[in-house]
């Protein structure tokens, strides 16, 4: 085994149709590379959120159990459907930002959804897809989310 094979295709898995994309992108990538997948989802319990979607209990105040064992279970849901690559789950409490550019240094590639959020909302909350690209230690793909059918004829097609 080469040491390309050995590294793993590393994924941002956040509950979002972007991130989903970037997922099966990833495992696409990896069976043509014969490595696994790092799927890593990122979860702050200090501010009492999941990132990606939010359970209907918003605005109160989750305990870190709860919130961790919401994010295994999204996590866990998204790659449900795929086979055929080994798909290695990793919850990291903190930011995904650092999350996934640790992870960075011992991938192959590291790919990651982005949901276009616009540059107001980025410029606040900071994008994950921006940061990966100007601070991983390997290639990175983006993924972008189409914003309707009629928008993008090929969904989840990566960023040139």
């Amino acid at each position: 085994m080469s040491e390309s094979e050995s590294r793993p295709v590393v994924v941002g898995v956040d509950g979002s149709a972007a991130a989903q994309a970037a997922l099966r992108w990833a495992v696409e990538d990896a069976r043509r590379r014969g490595c696994r997948v790092d799927a890593i989802s990122a979860w702050h319990s200090d501010r009492g959120m999941v990132i990606g979607p939010m359970p209907a209990e918003v605005g109160m105040r989750l305990s870190p159990e709860y919130l961790r064992a919401e994010q295994q279970r999204m996590l866990d849901q998204a790659v449900e459907e795929f086979d055929g690559v080994e798909i290695r789950r990793i919850l990291f409490e903190g930011d995904p930002r650092t999350a996934l550019a640790e992870a960075s240094t011992s991938a192959e590639l590291l790919v990651v959804g982005n949901r276009g959020h616009g540059p107001i909302i980025e410029a606040i909350l900071g994008s994950v897809s921006s940061h990966c690209v100007h601070h991983a230690s390997c290639p990175v793909v983006v993924i972008r989310e189409a914003k309707a059918a009629h928008d993008d004829p090929c969904p989840g097609r990566p960023y040139r």
